[in-house]
């Protein structure tokens, strides 16, 4: 498999291999690295006995050997019923109680097997909203050839998510910067093209990496043959993903593109709502706006980087592929309340919104058609509701239990520099750091 940036057409950047796109992050001309061509399923998918399985299976033709990734999914992904014909596929059961750890664990294994073969070291540079800086760095942390700098919007995350992006990990700076997540990845980006950082091999762990967005698409086959045996039937699902920089969605449409059945997917979104406005055709392509702060903080992204994978992929076409809507706070926490109330289910800031996203898309299809939406959901459970201990509580009343995967983060040291929002801040910093 050869990857090609987004912006090849224009600029005419080469295609390049696997491993040359993931150590690379961003391609040389600012694109995303995107498969030339799109693997179909193989035969049986749906009866593979585990995630690993399902890694050492489906994602070969994209990486090559996939045992490294595989290795790294040892943990569960259940699917829970929530109604009759909705599920939920909790995601939040690795290492770091969020959806990130599959993507970040498959990533660093990959990206370690891919430079010792080369002989080679990395400087891993991602920007957070939340969950992903947290994931990155609990798994690179004590790799001999990678090091990791995370930057996360300083007061732009819940305590819990701070304690975990703020643990001392060998290997690991953290940098806590004054502005919003925008902010971040705007540093992040200028860093990728700074002559000045030249000598730094620099790549990247957020969703901009194919490397970490390709495994992503192995939970929606799984959550979907789980959602199966649960019906008794196979049939297509409205698949409803809470979204932020939209590398979730872009996994899904991938597994899609590769065979996938699906009845739609609903991109739920909170107050940070450009995709939606995009969509509905109050927003043209790449007119971004800034960011808001919300309860469903790990969604607070103004100008989502993967809109630029799916907007080259598909172009107005999306429209056709997905719905998208917009949940504000207060929804979001009276959703969470009516969860907990009438299925004694504890969830997220992120997944009501998800939850709520579909009540309102069910209730539209049922006033515009007379009757309600066909086809069974699947939402994506993002992170553990006890990250979020006091939107859970306001919302609930209720102290959400603390998993050991959390637990551990109150016990480790900390260890955080703060960063102004400037590009030469964060060389200075790069440049500084001893080898």
């Amino acid at each position: 498999m050869r990857y090609r940036s987004t912006r090849a057409l224009r600029s005419g950047t080469p295609d390049v291999s696997f491993d040359d796109a993931m150590l690379a992050g961003l391609a040389p001309d600012g694109g995303l690295y995107w498969p030339t061509s799109i693997a179909p399923l193989p035969l049986g998918w749906e009866s593979l006995p585990s995630p690993a399985a399902l890694a050492q299976a489906v994602l070969p033709p994209y990486m090559g050997e996939a045992a490294a990734v595989a290795g790294g999914l040892d943990f569960a992904w259940p699917v829970t019923r929530l109604a009759d014909d909705v599920f939920v596929l909790e995601l939040f059961h690795g290492p770091t109680a969020a959806f990130k750890d599959v993507g970040a664990r498959s990533l660093a294994r990959a990206m370690d097997a891919a430079l010792a073969r080369r002989g080679e070291r990395v400087t891993v540079l991602t920007a957070t909203s939340g969950d992903t800086g947290s994931a990155v760095a609990d798994a690179f942390a004590g790799l001999e050839r990678v090091r990791v700098a995370v930057l996360y919007p300083s007061g732009g995350v819940s305590p819990v998510q701070e304690a975990q992006l703020t643990a001392a990990r060998p290997g690991v700076r953290t940098f806590a910067v004054a502005g919003t997540f925008d902010d971040c990845q705007r540093l992040v980006k200028a860093a990728f093209s700074d002559a000045e950082l030249a000598g730094v091999r620099l790549s990247s762990a957020n969703s901009i990496n194919v490397g970490r967005l390709l495994p992503q698409l192995l939970y929606y086959l799984w959550g979907t043959a789980r959602a199966w045996e649960a019906l008794g039937r196979r049939e297509p699902l409205e698949v409803v993903v809470p979204s932020g920089n939209l590398g979730n969605l872009t996994a899904g449409l991938l597994a899609a593109e590769a065979g996938l059945s699906v009845a739609g997917f609903l991109a739920a979104h909170n107050r940070n709502d450009y995709f939606p406005r995009h969509l509905a055709g109050a927003a043209a392509a790449y007119a971004f706006s800034g960011s808001v702060r919300t309860p469903s903080n790990a969604m607070d992204v103004g100008a989502p980087s993967n809109f630029e994978r799916l907007y080259e992929a598909f172009g107005d076409d999306l429209r056709h592929r997905v719905s998208a809507l917009r949940v504000d706070d207060v929804a979001t926490l009276e959703r969470m309340r009516i969860t907990y109330e009438r299925h004694r289910a504890l969830v997220c800031p992120h997944t009501a919104v998800g939850l709520e996203a579909l009540a309102r898309y069910r209730g539209s299809e049922r006033a515009a058609d007379g009757h309600a939406a066909a086809a069974p959901a699947l939402v994506l459970a993002t992170a553990h509701p006890a990250k979020f201990p006091e939107s859970v509580f306001e919302a609930t009343g209720v102290h959400a239990p603390v998993p050991a995967t959390l637990e551990r983060f109150t016990r480790m040291p900390r260890r955080v520099e703060g960063l102004v929002a400037d590009p030469a801040a964060l060389r200075a910093a790069l440049l500084a750091w001893p080898d």
